[in-house]
This record gives structure tokens, C-alpha cells and sequence, in this order.
């Protein structure tokens, strides 16, 4: 359910989604503009505005790092770009796993290219390489960077002192670079 508030000087569009397992609103702003607000079903309108006005100053903060936001990409053209980068986005990445792995000689399973909203990259317990398909389109430190991430990871599955030293090994300006990724949208 599509809705409007008014914040400041500011006409807010939201989107309404009711949860049947939700304990408490949640608000989610996204880096294509989308703001969405998750309720508990038994809420009604009143408490969502409520709610909404009491964060205001957050939600507002939050869209302004968003920055001017063009037309919103629709899901259909959105998988159209994932499929029609993925492979290219897959040989970057195994091509770089390959090369940084010559150094760290980790183990893994498997290498999967994603479409996925919020990270570039994750790795999991079983040893699972994750990356979004747009690290495609980031610059190749960028790139390097989160692919490096998500291989230290197979080693130290948390942000550790170690995990910083074995990220240190191949990518020496990693904080300079975390700075610049987090100013990048995926």
C-alpha cells in the first residue's frame, strides 16, 4: 500500500507492508529511494504516522545521503541487467578469488553472483562465497577490496583484529578504501 506524509518541507513516499510475525515498526530506506515502513498487523494508520513523525529527523537525514533519487528501476529491468551481467560479473570475480587466493590458499565451495539489494558480498559457514552482480561496475580497488573481504572471511568469520591483519596482506589502504565503498550505492 502506496502512501504520502509530509516531513519538514518534504512530500515522504512510503510503502505499507503488514506482518504477521513483526513485534514492532520497522522502517527501511534503500538506496533506489524506496522507503518502507513494516508494521505489526494489528496497527492501524494513525500509529504508522505517529511512528513516522517521531523519526522524522532520522528519515530525513537518511534521504538526503540518498541524494536526489531519478525514476526507480522496475523489477522487470532490474533482472533483465542482473542476467544480462552476471557472467561477465562471475569471470571478474573468479578470476580475482583465483589470484588473492594464491595468497591466503583458503578453502571454499562455491562462488555465487546475486542480485542482491543491500551488500556487495557474504560469505557463509559453509564456506560460500556470495557477491552482487554491480561489483561489475565499481572501480577495480573496489572491486579488489570486497573480494578480498569475503575471502578473509573463510578464515575469521567476524571483523576481528586478525581479519583486519589478513585483509592488510593484499589490500594494505583497506581503510581508506571502506571509506570510499561506503559512499558508493549498490
Amino acid at each position: 500500500m502506496q502512501k504520502s506524509i509530509k516531513l519538514g518541507d518534504k512530500n515522504i513516499e512510503y510503502q505499507v507492508k503488514t506482518s504477521h510475525r513483526a513485534k514492532n515498526m520497522r522502517l527501511s530506506i534503500y538506496a533506489d529511494g524506496r522507503f518502507i515502513v513494516t508494521r505489526p498487523y494489528r496497527l492501524g494508520d494513525s500509529a504508522i504516522e505517529c511512528f513516522i513523525k517521531q523519526k522524522s529527523t532520522w528519515i530525513l537525514s537518511k534521504i538526503k545521503k540518498i541524494g536526489p533519487i531519478g525514476p526507480l528501476i522496475s523489477p522487470a529491468e532490474d533482472r533483465k541487467k542482473y542476467l544480462r551481467y552476471k557472467e561477465d560479473a562471475r569471470r571478474l570475480v573468479e578470476e580475482k578469488v583465483n589470484y588473492f587466493n594464491k595468497i591466503y590458499s583458503f578453502k571454499f565451495n562455491r562462488i555465487a553472483i546475486r542480485n542482491q539489494k543491500t551488500c556487495w558480498g557474504s560469505c557463509s559457514r559453509r564456506a560460500n562465497l556470495n557477491f552482487n552482480y554491480k561489483i561489475i561496475f565499481l572501480p577495480e580497488r573496489l572491486a579488489d577490496y570486497i573480494i578480498v573481504h569475503e575471502l578473509c572471511h573463510l578464515k575469521e568469520l567476524n571483523h576481528s583484529r586478525h581479519f583486519w591483519d589478513l585483509l592488510a596482506q593484499s589490500i594494505p589502504d583497506y581503510l581508506e578504501i571502506r571509506r570510499e565503498l561506503k559512499k558508493t550505492r549498490n
